[in-house]
């Protein structure tokens, strides 16, 4: 049971947070970096498969450690290396292999999945030890 609670509460908390950072960005930031090559709409069935996956992660490698060691120290440090690596992949594959990704994006992207990553798994976290 305290797994699924972190589940949803991880899922809650990154994608709230996303969408909250997306609904902002994208027309200032994403769209004028990338406008030729972004889709008119998402493509919904791989944005679901990502947001339904990436909190398993977050549970698996930040979540349970800090559940382990009861503290919300190593929630929030080992989500935002999480966050780090699994952005840092996405990121620099794009730069290196996309001719409108840009260094800024490669930062500020890689910025904020550390920030979200680290958001998500210390509120997934703080919400588990909530109802155990």
């Amino acid at each position: 049971m305290k797994q699924l609670v972190a589940y949803f509460a991880a899922l809650v908390a990154f994608v709230v947070a996303d969408m909250g950072w997306l609904g902002t960005m994208t027309s200032r930031f994403y769209r004028p970096t990338l406008s030729d090559i972004l889709l008119t709409s998402v493509n919904l069935p791989p944005a679901l498969a990502f947001y339904a996956l990436y909190p398993v992660g977050l549970v698996v490698f930040a979540v349970n450690p800090a559940l382990k060691s009861n503290s919300i120290g190593t929630a929030l440090i080992y989500g935002c290396l999480f966050g780090f690596f699994t952005y840092s992949t996405y990121d620099l594959s794009n730069y290196a292999t996309l001719r409108n990704w840009s260094f800024a994006l490669t930062v500020v992207d890689m910025a904020w999945g550390t920030i979200l990553a680290g958001f998500a798994a210390s509120v997934s976290f703080w919400i588990s030890r909530l109802v155990a």
